[in-house]
């Protein structure tokens, strides 16, 4: 019947029953039942008795626009037309009625901010997307030091650093070359994302990764959980143990940080990717660890199942792919690139 509903005025009402099987007597019946209906609540609707009524309405608005009140808010007017001994409705109904006439609106020169899109990157494997950023040290005896990190973000691998006196375009960029190109990595297949800071949207950067053919990313401004790989890897760098308490040389941070990274990429492990330590996931060797933890455990399972309520237990698996702000919505996830490394996999990653 709906579909008789639908179609009949553009294929008659003949045609459409006798398409779709259905009775015309009995379609006929039913729509004048439903007209009928539809009539009888018309009629039982009665406007609300709190409505104000339109010509109420209409000299609300003569009011509210008239010569005396057309740089008052309604707040003003109602307090006005109180101290004269007149009530004409609530202020939040004054704010309604001129809604209504597209009389309202922000009264100041209010700046609006342009919208941007949401950065939303995948990483399937080593080389495909890296995320950097700046963070400060105290320097001694007064300032603070810059220190860079870039990031790979599949295996969270710190794969170059550099620590400075202060920030510049002119060192971020030259540090994103040299790791780019010691890696071997192919033009058009990494993407460098980083917030919207001074030395990341600078004129040496972008000149950077138009001749090495990178795509750059950038965080919405005022939103630093678009970097949350980068704001994280801080959070364990301050946190660390061994971080020194209060300020110091700059040789002394220095010394600090090739320690640091060291333990970082070959010692520390990372919840993120299953446990493993950042420079095995990026030389591919967890894998191979994977399934050594998986047999030790079936070994265990075989050895004493009943201490297992759930079954077999199962290895943590690193992440198939990583992301920046995943949509919701997986049809329409952008392929991820290819890996866009000519390196050999069995080399050693070098820290800079």
């Amino acid at each position: 019947m709906s579909l008789v509903d639908t179609h009949h005025a553009e294929v008659g009402v003949a045609p459409a029953c006798s398409a779709l099987d259905v009775s015309r007597a009995t379609w006929y019946r039913r729509r004048a039942r439903r007209s009928a209906h539809d009539d009888a609540r018309s009629a039982r609707k009665k406007p609300h008795p709190r409505r104000i009524g339109q010509h109420e309405r209409q000299r609300v608005l003569e009011i509210l626009c008239a010569e005396e009140f057309a740089d008052c808010s309604p707040r003003a007017v109602h307090a006005v037309l109180l101290d004269r001994g007149q009530y004409l409705c609530s202020v939040r109904s004054m704010y309604r009625i001129l809604a209504e006439s597209n009389a309202v609106r922000e009264r100041r020169a209010v700046r609006s901010h342009a919208s941007h899109e949401i950065p939303r990157l995948c990483a399937t494997g080593p080389d495909q997307v890296y995320t950097w950023d700046i963070t400060k040290l105290p320097h001694a005896p007064g300032g603070w030091l810059s220190l860079y990190v870039v990031l790979d973000l599949y295996s969270r691998c710190a794969v170059t650093w550099l620590l400075a006196r202060r920030e510049s375009g002119v060192l971020a960029s030259q540090l994103v070359r040299d790791a780019v190109l010691k890696r071997g990595i192919v033009p058009g297949a990494l993407t460098l994302h980083a917030d919207r800071g001074s030395p990341m949207t600078s004129k040496p950067m972008v000149q950077m990764l138009a001749d090495l053919r990178i795509e750059g990313s950038h965080s919405r401004p005022r939103t630093s959980n678009d970097n949350p790989f980068s704001e994280a890897h801080f959070k364990t760098l301050k946190h660390c143990p061994t971080y020194p308490a209060g300020r110091g040389t700059f040789d002394q941070w220095h010394a600090w940080c090739r320690e640091f990274f060291g333990w970082y990429n070959r010692v520390h492990r990372h919840e993120g990717i299953a446990f493993h330590t950042p420079q095995d996931v990026y030389l591919g060797r967890h894998r191979r660890k994977e399934l050594l933890r998986q047999r030790t455990l079936d070994a265990a399972y075989a050895q004493h199942p009943e201490r297992f309520v759930i079954g077999r237990p199962r290895a943590m698996r690193t992440p198939r792919e990583v992301w920046i702000n995943k949509p919701s919505n997986e049809l329409l996830l952008i392929q991820p690139k290819a890996a866009g490394s000519l390196r050999d996999p069995a080399c050693e990653l070098a820290i800079s």
